[in-house]
């Protein structure tokens, strides 16, 4: 079982750490060489085994962020406690930046939408109309910003200048369903959330502690449910004459293939529902298929089915496809 462990830890530091946090890649590019502690990893069920949660439960006890070796000597003394974080907590980083690429897609459609996010977590992602864009285009900088001013919360991005958004979108209603929804107003919650964010990543923390004021002024309608389930019903409830828009980003690479197949099946059928997906070039590979450039790292945004960008996985970067 070790073995496996192994590997999953030197993908994640290969593939998803490296460049991006130097604590994680010394993290679990120590524990892939590590037997004793990929050996106590491996008694966790499923996808529990994941590195960002191991490491997030461990940050949100308080574990010490640095070199490995001081935090290997905590993670021994605390394993137990650290397993009750891991099984009670999900992996459900609210990135609102990611709103910077979704907004070319939700601004081109004339309002009001009812946006609707599976697998809303805080929901964060909802307030689209109520942050602050400033979008890098060829060496100047397009600014957007809500029509009573620059929002708290500003996101920037590096953007292909065919697509660059004019406009925010006019949303009149908001709804999401997750399994295990985090209610914006509570602390401990959003504490969770913010240990989610890679440790050197301060400026995504401080953002998402921002957006998360704006979504407790203004709550959601969030859902507890399953999303094949739950988007549907929140289809049906709403509003009359609203633009129904269901979108999720990073959300369907944890349920199985068969079940992310009978998710997009489910929103292809419905005539009067925008779908926009921004998942990893795994998750839906008749998608991936029609992507003729390297995807290098990034996410795949497509509306109903049909691939429009790669994007940063955080938000950060815009290459149109069209």
């Amino acid at each position: 079982m070790s073995a496996r462990i192994a590997g999953i830890y030197r993908r994640f530091a290969e593939f998803e750490a490296e460049g991006v946090s130097d604590t994680y890649f010394e993290w679990s590019s120590a524990v892939a060489e590590d037997p004793e502690i990929a050996d106590l990893i491996s008694l966790l069920p499923g996808i529990k085994v994941q590195p960002n949660l191991v490491f997030a439960a461990a940050r949100h006890l308080g574990a010490p962020v640095g070199p490995y070796p001081p935090f290997r000597a905590w993670l021994l003394e605390n394993w137990t406690r650290v397993i009750s974080i891991v099984m009670t907590r999900a992996t459900q980083t609210n990135e609102a930046a990611r709103c910077a690429v979704l907004l070319p897609v939700l601004g081109r459609i004339d309002g009001p939408l009812a946006l609707i996010e599976a697998g809303a977590s805080a929901g964060l992602c909802l307030y689209p109309d109520r942050y602050s864009y400033r979008y890098e285009v060829s060496g100047r900088t397009v600014a957007l910003d809500p029509a009573s001013g620059p929002s708290v919360v500003q996101f920037p991005c590096v953007f292909d200048a065919r697509d660059v958004p004019v406009r925010l979108p006019n949303i009149g209603w908001r709804a999401g369903a997750d399994l295990n929804p985090i209610d914006p107003t509570d602390l401990d919650q959003i504490a969770w959330l913010e240990t989610l964010v890679w440790p050197e990543h301060t400026a995504r923390r401080e953002r998402l502690h921002a957006a998360s004021t704006i979504a407790a002024d203004d709550p959601s309608n969030l859902q507890q449910g399953d999303i094949l389930t739950a988007i549907p019903e929140l289809i049906e409830r709403a509003p009359a004459g609203a633009k129904i828009v269901v979108f999720r980003s990073a959300v369907l690479v944890y349920l199985t293939a068969d079940r992310r197949q009978e998710f997009a099946e489910q929103m292809l059928a419905l005539d009067d529902v925008t779908w926009v997906s921004n998942e990893g070039p795994g998750v839906f590979p008749f998608i991936t298929d029609q992507v003729k450039k390297p995807v290098a790292g990034r996410t795949i945004l497509a509306v109903d089915g049909k691939p429009v960008a790669l994007v940063g996985p955080h938000g950060q970067s815009y290459e149109s496809l069209n």
